[in-house]
């Protein structure tokens, strides 16, 4: 998406107002919209995510801590990040309803989709304003945050 961006073109998909979920998806089961859709670590987009917030990018989920540089981006922009639980794939995967491709079909788990949730299991870790779940949990048990 980024190189597409950079190119001076169109991205496949709208961004503005949309939620983007850093996963690494299985093959579905026959009658299942996915298989396991388990959260990865969301650090390793980092570089990306100011340039997609910037984009209309609105909210993000995975797992881990993000960098200084995102935590502020996401002020900038009004985006959110919400925590999902690591492990939990086949569990988050009953929350997702229905699953749609809609570019770069060829990277396989790693296409872009449409997915359709229901009660999805998220916490908000970083909020507009500069909050941060992580670093709250580290002061209320008195480590360096």
């Amino acid at each position: 998406m980024i190189e597409t961006l950079e190119a001076g073109k169109p991205l496949p998909v709208d961004l503005r107002g949309q939620v983007i979920y850093f996963m690494g998806p299985t093959p579905a089961r026959p009658g299942k919209a996915i298989g396991s859709a388990g959260p990865t670590s969301s650090y390793r987009m980092d570089a990306y995510s100011p340039r997609l917030m910037a984009e209309g990018l609105k909210g993000m989920i995975g797992k881990g801590m993000r960098s200084q540089e995102v935590k502020e981006a996401m002020k900038k922009h009004k985006t959110v990040y919400l925590g999902a639980i690591g492990g939990a794939g086949a569990l988050i995967s009953r929350c997702i309803g229905k699953v749609e491709v809609v570019a770069y079909d060829d990277l396989g788990p790693e296409a872009l989709r449409r997915i359709e949730v229901r009660d999805f299991p998220a916490t908000v870790v970083n909020d507009i304003y500069g909050g941060d779940l992580y670093q709250e949990g580290r002061r209320q048990y008195g480590q360096p945050g």
